[in-house]
Order: C-alpha cells, then sequence, then structure tokens
C-alpha cells in the first residue's frame, strides 16, 4: 500500500526468497506453519497507520467507560461464566478491513474484536523472517511504542509469566497439537519457557491444579489461556475425563476467560466512530433497512465467522427466533489494495493490544494481516491462491526509500 516499497518488493521477490523465508520460520519454531503464510507482509502508509490508531484509541476509551462491565453484562452467556474475573483484560485484539472512502483514501474499518490473545510469539517470528529474507526498508516497523525484538518479548514475559517461576505457567489448550496455531504455542515455549498443556492433562486437588513436567507433578500457578469456552463447551463430551475449567480455582488466568465474550462484537453497537460501521443488535432495532444487501447478519456467540449472513434478506431476519443473540452490521466493502504479481488482494490488520495490571490503559504492541483474493479473509480459505494468507504489517514510521 505504500506504492514505491510495493513495486520495488514485487520486482525483487523470488520464488526461492519464499522458500528460504518459510524454512527460516520452521528452523526458528519447529516446524512449518499449518496455515499458509503469504508471499509478502503488508506495508502501511503513514495516514493508514494514523487512522487505525485512532480507531483502536477511540475503541479502547469504550472500553475504559466506568460502566463497561454493566453493559456487558449480557455478554457472557451464562453457562459459559468463569469466577474470580479481573478488572481488565491482559490482551486485545481489534480486526479491521482496509477499505477505501468516498475520496478514495484509504481507511480502516472493525470487523471484530476479542479480549484474548492471538499469535504473539509467532507474529514476531513472522515479522524478523521477512527482514532476514527481503528487504524491508528501515523506515519500516512492525512493532509500536517504542518496542523492539528483546523490549517486546520481556513485555510479553512479565505480563504471561510475571513473578512466578516459568514451570509454574502454563499454555492451556484442548488438543493443542491438533490446532492451526500450534506453531504460535512452539514459539511461545521457546521464548518465555513455559509448557503447552492439553486441559486432558490437568490434575485437580482440592481448588490446586498440577501437571506433570519431566516426570515430576508441578503446581499450575498461572494458565496463559487459549481456549475458547464456547468451543470447549461442544467438545466437553468427546474429551473423556477433564479438570472443569468453571469452577472456582486457586489459579491465576492470563487472560480471565470471560472476557473473550466481553470484548466482541457484542460491543460494536456501543462504539460510535468513523471507522466502525453502525450495527445494532436485532431486537433493538428500529426498522428493517431497505437496502439489506448493505448490511450483514453475525451471530453474537460464535466466532472465526461461523454462522454470518452476508447476504440478508428480510426472510432471513423473520427465521431468527433469537434476535438478542445477533446483531444487523453495516457491510464492509474491502478495498483490493495490495497489488501482488498475480492480481490485486484484499487484506485484514490485527491491531494486538496489551494491558498490564496497574497500567491505566492498554499500549499497543504488534500487528498481524491476513490477505485474500476471495469473499472470505480467514487463512483457511485462501489454499488455493497464491500471495495469500497470514503475514504481517510493516508500518511507514520514517524514510522508506
Amino acid at each position: 500500500m505504500i506504492p514505491a516499497v510495493r513495486k520495488l518488493y514485487n520486482e525483487q521477490f523470488t520464488p526461492e526468497q519464499y522458500q528460504a523465508f518459510l524454512a527460516g520460520i520452521a528452523d526458528d519454531t519447529g516446524e512449518a506453519p499449518a496455515f499458509r503464510v503469504a508471499e509478502t507482509p503488508v506495508f502501511v502508509p503513514a495516514a493508514l497507520g494514523n487512522k487505525l490508531v485512532q480507531a483502536c484509541e477511540e475503541i479502547v476509551d469504550v472500553l475504559l467507560r466506568p460502566d463497561f462491565k454493566t453493559i456487558t453484562r449480557d455478554a457472557i452467556p451464562a453457562s459459559l461464566k468463569v469466577p474470580h474475573e479481573n478488572d481488565h483484560p491482559h490482551f486485545i485484539v481489534i480486526d479491521f478491513a482496509v477499505c477505501k472512502d468516498a475520496e478514495d483514501h484509504l481507511v480502516p474499518q472493525l470487523i471484530e474484536l476479542q479480549g484474548f490473545p492471538t499469535m504473539l510469539a509467532f507474529q514476531e517470528v513472522m515479522a524478523r523472517r521477512f527482514k532476514t529474507h527481503f528487504n524491508i526498508p528501515a523506515g519500516l516497523s512492525n512493532f509500536f511504542n517504542g518496542l523492539d525484538e528483546a523490549a517486546y518479548y520481556q513485555l510479553l514475559r512479565d505480563m504471561i509469566v510475571g513473578p512466578f517461576a516459568p514451570e509454574e505457567v502454563i499454555l492451556l489448550e484442548v488438543k493443542p497439537e491438533e490446532q492451526k496455531t500450534r506453531i504460535d504455542f512452539h514459539s511461545t515455549e521457546k521464548n518465555l519457557g513455559i509448557k503447552t498443556v492439553c486441559l486432558t492433562e490437568l490434575i485437580q486437588e482440592g481448588k490446586q491444579l498440577y501437571y506433570i513436567k519431566d516426570g515430576v507433578k508441578t503446581r499450575i500457578r498461572r494458565i496463559y489461556n487459549r481456549i475458547i469456552f464456547d468451543d470447549l463447551q461442544h467438545q466437553a463430551e468427546s474429551l473423556g475425563a477433564h479438570v472443569n475449567l468453571f469452577q472456582e480455582l486457586d489459579v491465576e488466568w492470563i487472560t480471565h476467560p470471560n472476557w473473550f465474550y466481553r470484548i466482541s462484537k457484542y460491543i460494536m453497537p456501543f462504539i460510535h466512530s468513523d471507522y466502525v460501521p453502525k450495527s445494532w443488535f436485532l431486537h433493538e432495532l428500529p426498522v428493517v433497512p431497505a437496502d439489506l444487501e448493505n448490511y450483514v447478519l453475525k451471530p453474537l456467540f460464535s466466532f472465526a465467522g461461523k454462522g454470518v449472513l452476508i447476504d440478508v434478506t428480510a426472510a432471513d431476519i423473520d427465521a431468527i427466533k433469537d434476535p438478542e443473540n445477533w446483531i444487523l452490521q453495516h457491510k464492509v466493502k474491502y478495498a483490493p489494495a495490495i497489488e501482488t504479481p498475480t492480481g490485486p488482494a484484499i487484506c485484514e490488520i490485527r491491531m494486538i493490544y496489551i494491558w498490564q495490571d496497574g497500567s491505566a490503559r492498554p499500549i499497543l504492541v504488534h500487528n498481524l494481516a491476513r490477505i485474500s483474493k476471495g469473499k472470505m479473509i480467514g487463512v483457511g480459505f485462501n489454499s488455493q491462491d497464491t500471495w495469500v494468507g497470514g503475514s504481517c504489517c510493516f508500518f511507514e514510521t520514517g524514510d522508506t526509500k
């Protein structure tokens, strides 16, 4: 999206560089990604970068409302509430589509947000490997707020491991070796020294949790949580015996599971910004718009694009039996903003925040990108294309020549 940088990158790109890039990722993490990694990063010009930051900070202002927990009291399904919720999430990710306004300027439009971690360790690996194998100008950065690789990982250690010994902290997931994001688990283990543990491996004694590390039963003081609890609920019967995470347990959560639901598409109707599409809870919709072709219908308690109706009809709305669990959102039109050798592509940009205990506001630290040439953005929809998939952004911070 920075024309001169894009042109030079495309001209200098070779398939051999790309294969060396992928091999470098595998060397760093111990395995190849289980999803497609794009041939290119996203080069974000300063004007768009400033709008992305502005949009994020306007959303953070909503999260800081003194009545935030009140307005989101119905965001957590009763069956998914976990005890001992803390005051704020430790991680926030905010996803934007890259679009164009009426003046043909690139602008962000909010797609989704979550109080949940993302590929925090792997994104640094990917960005570093892009810089190693391709010509990324010095005036571009994948970090924010003055961070570099060393400071970023120290921040992650402070946030995730904190005052505990690394063996007292685990990354918790359901069947982690079956997850497409497992490359991030491996990167986290390597850089933070904590172990990835499957839910079925937990041992409960009273309110305390343990796991077996190197043959020794080890107390768990803190959980870096990567489980999405509605997914867990759907899988529970097939998992066999496992600890019930919905009970009171003597353990710290980073971040607490309830924040996945409080900070989600549920809060979109409360956010008023030029960069947030107008949204309504379906049961509060004053009138069904005549131009439904310009709207999408989203279930509140389904994630990763599941259940979204892109081509909405009045009959679809009439058929909804639980309108309080849906939002109608103005449709976002992605701009084919990335020129590639095999045709233009669209993208989403995820802005990654960390919120340390004791801090007044979360801080922006890193990013993630998804590039697509189809109707859907997720990396799972792009297996047949090239120059698409998971990626990262380099933001213009200085001279890019």
